[in-house]
């Protein structure tokens, strides 16, 4: 819990999955209204009925692919916390062991 309050810990991702299936259901409910409207509606366009078959399918994925990029930037947060972690182990171990940190080659 104390990896919460320090921000060490993020829980976007996890409200960002929530979201997900928030939105997921929310696009088909309003597409299958869509489809329903076009089929009562007295007007003779099958407008309604193809945007909401077309938006049925493609909804979803859309939801879908802004939810993994906003996981990706976190997972790359994550990393680089990873990253950090090991270089400031590594410089602690450098200085007990009283050796020369890596510097890379030339």
């Amino acid at each position: 819990m104390g990896r919460i309050f320090n921000f060490d810990k993020m829980i976007t991702p996890i409200m960002i999955k929530i979201l997900f299936w928030i939105g997921i259901l929310v696009a088909v409910l309003s597409e299958f209204f869509m489809i329903g409207f076009g089929i009562v509606s007295k007007n003779s366009s099958y407008t309604p009925i193809i945007f909401g078959l077309i938006s049925l399918f493609l909804g979803p994925i859309i939801i879908r692919v802004y939810c993994e990029i906003l996981i990706i930037i976190f997972k790359m947060q994550e990393s680089v916390v990873q990253i950090l972690d090991y270089f400031l182990i590594e410089h602690k171990n450098n200085q007990l062991t009283n050796r020369e940190p890596y510097k890379g080659t030339d």
